[in-house]
């Protein structure tokens, strides 16, 4: 997939290449897959109100995929770019606006232009396709907010569904957590600061064997895929980080018999041993820094390189991770497409 637009432009969109002919358009997950995407759904949400939904250009006959590239766009309704007039010559702390400029010399500052989390509309809709043809192969997979602030919801081989995840806005499907978590992006949201968070996602019905040793193993391009979307700082698979304090008689995973299968007892591998799927469900975590643009007054810099201060205005997420679950979701099933294709096509 290759995606186009900015922020701050007439629409957003992409071109899916590769896809199987003859798949039945999965128009209404698409549609629920971008009403959990977009911005203005709940109160601790950016204020921007769009309801994004995909127009398609070419690819689709009937209602069925044909084989040839898919084009699609979702047009910007909802735009205030003058919210960002002030912001035109100086950079904000934390944002793309220097390094864009050093990179191409020239930079959006509009929403940030083609650094915006706005571009991740085109990887739902993408994603979401993809996912569907997963779900015939009996491949399913569910992200949930696992973490905000100091609220922390610990993997223990958690199995959740999207409506478990959908019960409250925040996406943890913990209640009593999620209530605590909603404060303290409301308290976030009042002082005009913003909170990280983290996305826990788990996949089961991967057949053992996906991956591609070396350098293109499963979970290096889970990583890489994860680490595209904006604010996303951090990647863990499995144990992750907790593995360097276990001693190898407590992480590793034994293999044993279950239901006549060739199973492992635990599961801190995440799933995927050596780069390659072992037929375990697979888990991973994604850490979300908070959001950069805040009501605080900030020091910076404007072009000529002179001290000043701003307080960034507009419409943002006090925390990102709530609207975030999906766009997990999609880069997922984009991952787990491929490497299935590619897959098929050795045997």
């Amino acid at each position: 997939m290759s995606t186009f637009g900015e922020s701050h432009g007439a629409a957003l969109g992409g071109v899916i290449d590769g896809c199987t002919p003859g798949i039945e358009m999965p128009y209404e997950a698409i549609a629920a897959q971008l009403a959990r995407r977009r911005p203005g759904q709940s109160a601790i949400s950016t204020q921007r109100n769009e309801g994004d939904s995909a127009e398609w250009l070419s690819g689709i006959f009937e209602g069925k995929t044909t084989g040839a590239p898919i084009a699609f766009i979702v047009r910007n309704t909802n735009q205030q770019s003058a919210d960002y007039e002030a912001l035109k010559n100086v950079y904000r702390p934390s944002h793309a606006d220097f390094t864009y400029e050093q990179k191409y010399g020239i930079r959006d500052y509009r929403g940030s232009g083609r650094a915006s989390a706005r571009e991740t509309v085109a990887r739902v809709v993408a994603g979401t396709l993809a996912e569907a043809i997963l779900k015939r192969e009996g491949i399913e997979m569910c992200a949930w907010v696992s973490a905000v602030a100091q609220h922390e919801l610990p993997f223990a081989n958690q199995q959740f569904t999207r409506s478990d995840v959908d019960a409250n806005v925040v996406r943890c499907p913990d209640a009593e957590l999620a209530v605590k978590m909603m404060a303290e992006i409301e308290q976030a949201r009042a002082e005009g600061d913003s909170l990280g968070g983290i996305i826990t996602c788990r996949i089961d019905g991967v057949p053992a064997g996906l991956g591609e040793p070396v350098f293109d193993k499963l979970h290096a391009d889970l990583g890489k895929a994860m680490l595209s979307i904006n604010a996303v700082k951090g990647f863990s698979i499995g144990s992750g980080f907790e593995a360097s304090r276990m001693k190898g008689s407590q992480h590793n995973d034994s293999f044993v018999q279950k239901e006549g299968k060739i199973a492992t007892a635990t599961n801190h591998s995440g799933g995927i041993q050596g780069g390659i799927s072992n037929g375990e469900p697979i888990w991973f975590r994604v850490a979300f820094k908070p959001v950069a643009s805040i009501a605080h007054v900030q020091e910076t810099v404007n072009q000529r390189g002179e001290a000043t201060e701003l307080s960034v205005q507009g419409r943002h997420d006090p925390c990102v991770v709530p609207r975030a679950v999906p766009i997990v979701e999609s880069m997922t099933a984009l991952v787990l497409l491929d490497h299935l294709m590619r897959q098929r096509a050795i045997k």
